[in-house]
């Protein structure tokens, strides 16, 4: 038997029903030995079928794959930074204030178009309210809400009168 409490608002309304499963023993397969089965029978029926064989031995391929691609990436790295490291170093003074510069050139940038995008939206509020310009069915969106609201509740109250009658 299960019960469910359902409540809207102020009204509560509870549910009880009941059903029958069956029961997992005879779902449960069975694993009484038998006398007669031979070795061979119990590997053959534990071994996977053609379908899991494949998928296995497709997984298998794809793993190696992305293994050996991850240490060739990984190789390449290392010889690249071993390989220009003297150039890194010797023009590191021209990369920190190259890289300063542009840090904070696009940080700039993006936050006075930030800055410009809430301005206009602010400035637009009020600009919108005093002309009475609403949006597209906003009016009808908020009616729409409230006639949801009140059929749901009427529902809900209908069907407690019901249950309790």
């Amino acid at each position: 038997m299960v019960s469910i409490h359902f409540s809207f608002y102020f009204i509560s309304i509870p549910f009880t029903f009941s059903f029958n499963l069956p029961t997992m023993a005879a779902h449960r397969p069975s694993y009484r030995r038998r006398k007669s089965d031979t070795f061979l029978q119990k590997v053959k029926a534990l071994a996977p079928d053609s379908g899991q064989l494949l998928g296995f031995i497709i997984l298998f391929i794809l793993a190696s794959v992305l293994i050996i691609l991850t240490g060739l990436a990984a190789t390449a790295v290392i010889l690249g930074f071993i390989f220009f490291m003297p150039l890194i170093l010797v023009s590191s003074p021209v990369w920190f204030p190259i890289g300063a510069v542009l840090f904070v050139s696009i940080v700039g940038f993006l936050s006075s178009c930030s800055f410009g995008a809430v301005a206009v939206a602010v400035l637009l509020w009020p600009y919108r309210y005093a002309n009475g310009t609403q949006p597209v069915e906003s009016g009808t969106l908020d009616q729409r809400g409230k006639r949801i609201i009140d059929e749901k509740y009427n529902h809900a109250k209908q069907y407690g009168v019901k249950m309790i009658a």
